[in-house]
């Protein structure tokens, strides 16, 4: 198949910079632009993120000496030069809002980390193995803007990957109606590692910003119907949550507990976390895992250092399936969070946007 030109603005910070090594040695994209801000403007690409690379690996060669563009004054130009282009711009919501629609209406499909555009109502946000149909949207979304290929479609926020995956082969054969979730997340999720934050080290912080409205209200949008060409969020479960940022580098863990309407059992609920798969699987996407839901029977797991990097961090673990006083059942979820929950989700749904003809 043909190879698909990727543009990633915001290139420079971390989410960013994941992106450009996702896109190395990818089989269908190859990466044809770096932007940044005008602080990163005109740099090769190598100088702009030297002292500040953190990634794993080295830098891509095929980035190393690209020179960064700007995000926001080049938009004509970067959407005349790739197929679409991956969003992890770091500005206030409504300039990233404004920003993404000035790339669709330059007839630049954008697949975005952000979460500026996750409650426009003709937006897809998307978890490919769960609800792949709201991508049908993008054609009123298209009306809208008055495009023919530029479109927005965003992933989901990190944090709720580790649980709602888990949750959604039960929710209507059983009917979910109550549910309640800690997340222990990781530092990595605020575009940190030890080195830069270093109050980090030995310490947890019961608050992100913004983390617990997030988690408790975009589920309700991805298990959302279409009609009349807008999604329309679901009215149940309803979702409590507590957001804590712990000292790990990635990977976000979640204590769920969960009540039925019709409640299963256990060896039931064990039995669709293995069977379930999307179209994902069955188009057997590039960053598709094999199996989506892992579970383990040992006590001890999932563990954030063990198991985060499953399937190549693109798979949820799961763990410690059992009843509760209080709920039904709890048990726990990890993801890694710049992978499967970042940048990698991001890159799947590209994919799926791609196998679909969207892009």
């Amino acid at each position: 198949m043909k190879k698909y030109k990727a543009g990633v603005i915001g290139a420079t910070g971390m989410v960013g910079q994941r992106f450009v090594s996702l896109i190395e040695n990818h089989p269908w994209f190859e990466l044809g632009v770096v932007a940044a801000s005008s602080r990163s403007a005109g740099k090769g690409y190598a100088q702009a993120v030297s002292g500040r690379w953190l990634m794993p690996g080295q830098i891509p060669d095929a980035a190393k000496n690209l020179t960064v563009m700007s995000a926001e004054d080049d938009v004509d130009t970067i959407a005349g030069a790739v197929d679409f282009v991956f969003s992890a711009v770091d500005m206030n919501k409504e300039e990233i809002k404004a920003l993404e629609e000035a790339y669709a209406k330059a007839e630049c499909p954008v697949v975005s980390n952000n979460s500026a555009h996750r409650w426009t109502p003709d937006v897809p946000m998307v978890i490919p193995e769960i609800n792949p149909e709201h991508i049908r949207v993008v054609e009123h979304q298209r009306s809208r803007l008055g495009t023919e290929r530029g479109f927005i479609a965003v992933k989901s926020n990190c944090s709720i990957q580790s649980y709602v995956p888990a949750l959604h082969p039960l929710k209507d054969r059983f009917g979910l109606d109550r549910v309640l979730v800690c997340t222990y997340q990781a530092i990595s999720g605020a575009g940190k590692n030890f080195e830069t934050w270093p109050e980090m080290v030995d310490n947890v912080i019961p608050y992100i910003g913004g983390e617990e409205e997030k988690s408790e209200q975009e589920p309700l949008k991805i298990w959302g119907k279409l009609a009349g060409g807008l999604i329309v969020p679901a009215a149940s479960p309803l979702i409590t949550t507590q957001c804590i940022r712990v000292p790990a580098t990635d990977g976000h863990m979640a204590a769920v507990f969960m009540s039925f309407a019709d409640k299963p059992e256990i060896d039931e609920i064990k039995r669709l976390w293995q069977e379930f798969s999307g179209p994902p699987q069955e188009l057997r996407l590039p960053s598709a895992p094999a199996q989506f839901l892992h579970y383990f029977e040992e006590d001890n797991r999932p563990q954030t250092g063990l198991d985060r990097m499953l399937e190549n961090g693109m798979a949820v673990s799961l763990g410690r399936l059992r009843p509760d006083t209080q709920y039904d059942y709890k048990f726990i979820g990890l993801s890694h969070n710049t992978l499967r929950g970042a940048s990698g989700g991001a890159v799947l749904l590209a994919e799926l946007l791609c196998a679909e003809g969207y892009i």
